[in-house]
């Protein structure tokens, strides 16, 4: 093959390096936060002059930062489940569908996908200021779902691509109902893009924060919108922990979706 790696000779390690590189660029950040979250001094100031546990138990001591957590949670559950259950009946219109405009209707479905958050987020706080929804969990739960329905829909069209629909319908010349033979054989077959449609779409709400700044309220606070206004108005460390169990959260379901991933294909 003309790009074999094996055979790109001194370009490897040149690629080696320049992969090294970049995911230096993106992990170094999100490290530093993590020594900080550890440091002993009351300011976010590298090297940390001595290690504490100080700054995390001040954190699961503010019932303000236990609330934002637990809120952040409810909605991300909510949007996922929401998504995915959009996402599946959306994915098997996509797939199996033939009318006109499927391809149009593809391309609006993962529109806030591509669009800058921003614009979405001054659209939406438009248009649920106007309804009565802006700084509810209805409205952040619906304006959240629309964000993460992309993240629902391609892994389950993906999956569901990958089907053959022959086995679906070798059930009903057997005496299953078309209903009966999705349920019992569609859906546990690609039930791995409906768990991997699930995860990314819990996330995708997880760690939003720029449309949840302008839903948010100052009774209804999810963690990231927690964690920016502190950062306005404090550098304290607890900060950096807060941040740290953020991340630590999201790489957790990364790990576990990559190994139930490996399990379930099996």
């Amino acid at each position: 093959m003309l790009l074999d790696y094996d055979r790109l000779g001194w370009l490897r390690a040149a690629l080696a390096g320049f992969t090294a590189l970049v995911a230096a660029f993106l992990l170094l950040p999100v490290v530093f936060i993590i020594l900080l979250s550890f440091g002993s001094s009351r300011w976010l100031a590298f090297p940390p002059p001595g290690w504490t546990l100080k700054w995390y138990q001040e954190l699961l001591a503010d019932p303000a930062w236990i609330d934002a957590a637990l809120t952040s949670a409810r909605i991300a559950a909510m949007a996922a489940v929401l998504a995915v259950l959009i996402g599946l009946l959306a994915s098997f219109s996509l797939v199996r569908g033939e009318f006109r405009g499927r391809q149009l209707l593809r391309g609006l479905l993962l529109t806030p996908m591509v669009l800058p958050v921003v614009v979405f987020a001054i659209a939406i706080y438009a248009f649920f200021l106007r309804i009565g929804l802006a700084g509810t969990t209805t409205g952040f739960v619906i304006a959240h779902t629309i964000l993460a329905l992309p993240f629902a829909i391609i892994p389950i069209a993906t999956a569901l691509e990958g089907f053959d629909k022959s086995i679906e319908d070798a059930a009903i010349v057997c005496g299953a109902s078309p209903l009966q033979a999705r349920l019992q054989i569609t859906l546990p077959s690609i039930r791995i893009g409906i768990f991997s449609a699930a995860i990314f779409s819990f996330l995708a709400s997880w760690d939003e924060v720029v449309v949840a700044i302008f839903m948010a309220s100052p009774t209804l606070q999810t963690l990231p919108v927690k964690i920016w206004g502190s950062l306005r108005a404090d550098l304290s460390p607890v900060v950096a922990a807060a941040s740290s169990l953020l991340v630590g959260l999201t790489l957790c379901l990364m790990i576990v979706t990559a190994l139930l991933r490996r399990k379930l294909s099996r």
